[in-house]
């Protein structure tokens, strides 16, 4: 028996046009030399490979990139293949898949022409080929002439995020495969499922597929379903050449009504649980294909809360969504591995969804992750192709670039392909046509189209933006759609430096009101470690250009706003280490008010997007960690403010509040809640008796007026739940000057942000007396990660704040990453002692032992080696 699936994943080759002086036929002809050409991987980009081989080094340090001439990817580039096919697989019907061509390209097969680029255009469009007649048994040649995108493509692209790829990701950037039938093959098979989420104990599912005879003469066989211990069956007949879209409903089939079905749930909710569906068609008794997808039984529902905000509700229950904005590598370099490790840190980060602003992913795996783990996915077109910087031509005001009747029809073909790809995912809950605009009206019209055949379990945002449009943050026009209205949903900004009162004051643009698409408190400088890996030694203080080269585009070039912020807040930095970690207190400082506003608002809020989670290459700019999965602080004040049950500060009218995201009411339990001076004095001590309804937020305590406060104080909240064990603690440090903000500043150009009049004062904080502190550990080891369990006491009567916990190789010093800490960039009151736990995977070790090297602001900074499943004091 053969297999059904090959995938053409290695050894292909590469080179550039400019070096090959034949044709298509030649090239994919026997008697052609490949002398020269660089071997390469399937998904590639041309840049990537040309890295991979050594042409260009280190493109990720420093002004390295500028060193790549632009000019070579503006010409076509040939990817050759030799794939072997046996005589049993010869007999066969013989497919070849291509998933994502950047941009176009003419495909040669075996000196034979297959399909020209005015057919194979688009990089979101996916190719299918029946290649029976053009394979022989033995060596089979492919050839690949790839066209670069111009002005006006809708490609790739990261907008303002960083820089662009000199090569603009052109080439085979997903998989290209081999498919395998005997006469009729199986097609985009979904399972649509149905229950009453009042009653979840019962589902019915509809399957459905496309099969398609790639002969000449009628077929006739039997398609059966498996789901689990559930089969049906049932005969069908194919005309030759017939594409035959084949349902299997509920009531035709009484066994697809399933009992007790196990729901699909997002983070913290419950277990994501998935089904597999398995499709065979039999001629004869003899299989033809078979075709297998992972599903999730949930239902998706969106509402409009009383100001015209639009939320989401899952399996019959409004959450509100915590997400943050993925990418991908600059290169489109990332592995099944680095994709596992940056999803886990997405779980770990207490969110339950990422935003996809293209359809990032050299393959599912992005896709089949969230759905292992419980992360929603929003998922859809870039702002790219809305502005002219960006897509390179003129754009419409509200309906940016795709405007023309065969742009139009283009991407509404690429639009059905994604969706045919992806549609099975329970991940994702919400497709976006549209981004800081809405499509244009005939466009519109057949995304309709093809969500009423092809998927009707989600709905569509017309717009990322719409709500407050008129105010022209974004776009010059109201995004208001003739055909669907508003989408209910907002893109206000901010976008750079924010303080912490904004998200509770604002009530025009940003703040924790409705369903903010994508905003941020602004750029997150990563830290130390990372910068010495990005930035050369020469430049690394005072910060200049070569930073700069690491920041993102136009207004966010610069970090002259939180270098700012930091001097002003905390004192100005003296030298690059000093900057590095002022900078994690800012990240930590203003992250995590933004995600608590959100929740202590709801249901008047109904959603944030952090403005971005991760980055495409090493970067300064919108991140919770960066490129070498190095969290920093706002990763730790992520973690902290989303916590399912949590007591937060409310910088608007300074009051606490309990969130409870859970679907089950506290009771019984206790807030306690301290303020200290800079002295670490006690000025305020209380306990408060408090409790929470199920997806709710409630006020535990207004804090008093009249307290003789220093200039700097900090709040310290514990909460006890009816056991009296602890099971939340937050930490804040707080100014009697508060911040103000400039709500009526005028810009030249867009309202990015709001800038401040005045700003909170810390810098009583260089005043703290030094503390060391006492850690014990124990080291627990997996078979695929070590576990160190710490029990750390601040042994003084003074406060030790924001310590920061490192765990290393002892020789080389490098972090081990990923790195999941219960928590990080702690403070410790006089005397606490506080338990906590970190895990790395072994492979990170590199044979290296690992050491904890421990810091902070006061903190006197010391190594620690973790050899030994032992207690050891320091």
């Amino acid at each position: 028996m053969i297999s059904f699936h090959k995938n053409l994943s290695e050894g292909w080759e590469l080179q550039s046009s400019e070096k090959v002086s034949t044709n298509g036929k030649m090239i994919s002809g026997p008697l052609f030399r490949t002398n020269g050409w660089l071997t390469a991987g399937i998904p590639s980009t041309v840049l990537a490979t040309l890295a991979a081989h050594g042409r260009y080094k280190d493109l990720y340090t420093g002004t390295n990139m500028k060193k790549v001439p632009a000019k070579q990817f503006r010409i076509p580039w040939w990817y050759r293949k030799v794939f072997n096919l046996s005589p049993e697989e010869i007999r066969e019907t013989v497919l070849l898949n291509f998933d994502g061509i950047n941009y176009k390209a003419n495909i040669w097969l075996n000196g034979k022409l297959l399909a020209d680029s005015q057919s194979v255009s688009g990089a979101f469009r996916r190719f299918r080929f029946n290649i029976t007649s053009y394979v022989t048994p033995g060596d089979n040649i492919l050839a690949v002439e790839v066209i670069p995108p111009g002005p006006g493509d809708f490609t790739l692209g990261f907008v303002d995020w960083n820089i662009d790829p000199p090569d603009q990701n052109m080439g085979l950037f997903r998989e290209v495969t081999l498919h395998f039938n005997r006469g009729v093959s199986i097609e985009n098979p979904f399972v649509e499922t149905q229950f009453n989420p009042a009653s979840p104990d019962h589902a019915s599912l509809t399957v459905s597929t496309m099969l398609v005879n790639e002969t000449k003469k009628k077929i006739s066989g039997v398609l059966t379903a498996v789901i689990d211990k559930l089969q049906v069956s049932k005969p069908v007949t194919v005309r030759a050449g017939e594409r035959k879209l084949i349902i299997l409903t509920p009531e035709e089939f009484l066994e697809l009504n399933i009992l007790n079905p196990e729901l699909w749930w997002p983070n913290h909710l419950g277990k994501p649980s998935l089904y597999k569906l398995n499709l065979t068609f039999e001629i004869n008794r003899e299989v033809s294909d078979i075709n297998e997808v992972a599903f999730g039984i949930r239902k998706i529902e969106d509402y409009f809360n009383e100001g015209g905000h639009r939320g989401f509700k899952i399996n019959g229950h409004k959450i509100i969504i915590k997400g943050a904005g993925w990418t991908d590598d600059l290169l489109l370099q990332d592995t099944h591995e680095s994709l596992e490790a940056q999803i886990e840190y997405v779980k770990h980060l207490n969110l339950n969804c990422i935003r996809l602003e293209g359809f990032w992913g050299k393959d599912r795996k992005l896709y089949e992750l969230c759905d292992q783990n419980g992360i929603m996915i929003m998922a859809g077109w870039s702002c790219h192709w809305e502005h002219e910087e960006y897509l390179g031509k003129p754009v419409d005001p509200l309906y940016g670039g795709i405007t023309g009747p065969e742009e139009i029809e283009l991407m509404a073909k690429a639009w059905k392909d994604q969706v045919l790809w992806l549609r099975n995912h329970p991940s994702i809950f919400v497709w976006n046509v549209g981004s800081d605009k809405i499509p244009h009206p005939d466009l519109e019209k057949k995304y309709v189209e093809i969500f009423k055949q092809y998927d009707r379990t989600r709905p569509y945002l017309n717009s990322t933006g719409g709500v407050g449009s008129e105010q022209g943050v974004i776009t010059d026009v109201e995004l208001v759609s003739e055909i669907s209205g508003s989408s209910g949903m907002k893109m206000l900004g901010p976008y750079a430096y924010t303080p912490p009162v904004y998200w509770y004051t604002d009530k025009r643009f940003g703040g924790a009101y409705g369903f903010n698409t994508e905003t941020c408190p602004g750029a997150n400088v990563p830290p130390l470690e990372s910068i010495k890996k990005m930035i050369p030694p020469g430049h690394l203080w005072p910060v200049d250009d070569v930073w700069e080269y690491h920041c993102g585009k136009n207004h966010f070039k610069t970090l002259d706003r939180v270098i700012h912020a930091i001097e002003k807040r905390y004192g100005k930095a003296e030298n690059v280490e000093d900057f590095a970690f002022k900078s994690q207190i800012l990240n930590y400082e203003l992250m995590r008010p933004m995600f608590e506003a959100f929740q202590i608002n709801k249901p008047r809020a109904t959603g944030i997007i952090q403005w971005m989670l991760n980055s495409a290459w090493p970067g300064m700019y919108w991140q919770l960690f960066d490129a070498y999965l190095m969290p920093n602080g706002a990763f730790y004040a992520t973690r902290k403010a989303c916590k399912p049950i949590h007591l937060a500060y409310h910088y608007g009218n300074k009051s606490i509040h309990l969130i409870n995201d859970l679907f089950r009411g506290l009771e019984n339990h206790k807030a306690h809640i301290k303020i200290l001076d800079m002295n670490s004095r006690i000025i305020f001590n209380e306990t408060v008796q408090t409790g929470c309804p199920a997806e709710s937020t409630s006020p535990v305590i207004t804090l008093p007026e009249n307290l003789n406060l220093s200039t700097l104080y900090f709040l310290d909240l514990r909460l006890l739940d009816e056991n009296n064990i602890e099971t939340d603690n937050n930490f804040y440090w707080l100014s009697t000057r508060q911040d103000v903000l400039d709500y009526d500043a005028e810009f030249e150009d867009w309202p990015f942000y709001t800038p401040s009049k005045e700003y909170a004062d810390y810098t009583l904080l260089n005043k703290l007396e030094p503390v060391t502190l006492d850690v014990r550990f124990k080291l627990e080891t997996l078979p695929d990660r070590i576990i160190v369990h710490f029990d750390i006491m601040n042994p003084y009567n003074r406060l030790a704040f924001f310590i920061e916990m490192n765990i290393e190789g002892e020789i080389s010093g490098a972090s081990l990453l990923p790195v999941f800490w219960d928590d990080n960039y702690i403070s410790l009151l006089p005397g606490e002692r506080r338990k906590l736990k970190v895990s790395v995977p072994v492979k990170s070790l590199n044979n290296e032992k690992p050491v904890l090297r421990i810091d902070g602001w006061n903190i006197k900074q010391h190594i620690i080696k973790l050899y030994k499943n032992v207690s050891t004091s320091h």
